[in-house]
């Protein structure tokens, strides 16, 4: 919905916003599963995957097509919980921008209802980058139990192993939270445990009772600065993306002699122009701020996959990975996502103008 439509209806935003997330959710879990996969690779010895297609094939085959599918729950609760909030905070922002600045060197105003101006591209990515913030405190959780269950195969199966702190000073261990040793004494407990016949996978409910006692509710927000970072950089870039393309279709389309006498919308673009806006701005998402993810996600699976350890700080883990695997390593699995996310956001968009255009009203 764009500011030159009025304000936003908290309830659509929510609905809307929830449904688009949960539909996309499905399509690119798979996705996202060789991403979080690929990112906690041990760094001490030969990666367990040479890339995304052997992760995928791996899985599969040792898991099956639904293996493809672990940990889905979560972040299906989590999508929803995240577009619901993102498309709630970034309309409520772009109100509150124009609240403050109804007009800007003579361009609308705010004063008449379906009259407000439309908001510059660096106000909607700030409003973006608010919407981004807000999120992720509602993420953090339930992306850090997602990544646990996507990777409680790999530590079962004792694929990455781990008794030592990754924090070691010894350059020879390579210090990486999910492996510093490949070797697992037979009295050791957590990775070995697991790695045991007959050990049961955890599902959602369970691994947040771990977090808990383990280390108190403020464990369920391990992995917040890392989230913080790509949920507000990737927000800006993935709003004002969006909305720039899109006016590019609205002012070609505004343009022809057809419609000379109306104001195109967003509601009157097509599916694919939909798509296309979409599309782009998950590119956007991605690129703007991966290794904060890369960063996170190390710090996540640590629980799982080397749990006798003390989870290093934001800073701590961005130095290990850089140190074992340079700059590539901080963008490990980014290929994976981008093709998740370009089609995801796609999706998303077009579903949320989609209903927008047709139900919006309904529930306010």
């Amino acid at each position: 919905m764009g500011a030159e439509e009025g304000h936003s209806n908290a309830l659509e935003d929510i609905t809307f916003g929830s449904v688009a997330g949960m539909v996309a959710k499905v399509f690119e879990h798979p996705f996202d599963l060789v991403k979080v996969r690929l990112q906690s690779q041990p760094t001490d010895r030969p990666a367990t995957f040479k890339g995304p297609w052997d992760c995928f094939n791996q899985t599969r085959r040792r898991e099956g097509f639904l293996g493809l599918y672990r940990g889905l729950t979560a972040p299906l609760l989590g999508a929803a919980c995240e577009n619901a909030t993102l498309f709630l905070c970034y309309n409520k922002w772009k109100d509150l921008i124009l609240t403050v600045r109804p007009e800007i060197h003579g361009i609308g105003s705010g004063s008449q209802k379906g009259k407000a101006r439309e908001l510059t591209t660096a106000e909607l990515a700030m409003a973006g980058g608010g919407a981004g913030f807000m999120a992720s405190f509602v993420l953090t959780p339930i992306e850090l139990i997602k990544c646990r269950m996507q990777v409680q195969r790999l530590a079962m199966e004792g694929t990455v192993p781990s008794t030592v702190s990754p924090l070691s000073t010894s350059p020879q261990t390579g210090s990486h939270p999910i492996s510093s040793t490949p070797h697992i004494p037979s009295s050791s407990s957590g990775a070995a445990s697991l790695a045991r016949p007959g050990v049961k996978l955890q599902g959602p409910i369970a691994l947040i009772g771990d977090v808990i006692r383990k280390n108190g509710v403020k464990g369920l927000w391990l992995g917040q600065t890392g989230t913080l970072f790509r949920e507000t950089g990737g927000s800006a870039a993935w709003f004002a993306t969006f909305e720039y393309t899109a006016r590019l279709f609205i002012s070609n389309h505004q343009k022809q002699p057809q419609n000379s006498d109306k104001v195109i919308i967003k509601g009157d673009l097509a599916k694919w122009e939909l798509m296309v806006s979409g599309a782009m701005a998950g590119i956007a998402y991605t690129v703007s701020l991966f290794p904060a993810d890369s960063i996170k996600s190390a710090i996540q699976t640590q629980a799982e996959l080397n749990p006798i350890s003390t989870p290093p700080s934001f800073v701590q883990m961005a130095k290990i990975i850089y140190r074992s695997r340079g700059i590539k390593g901080l963008y490990a699995g980014c290929g994976t996502t981008i093709a998740k996310s370009a089609p995801s956001s796609a999706m998303i968009f077009a579903i949320y103008e989609t209903l927008e255009s047709n139900f919006g009203g309904f529930l306010g």
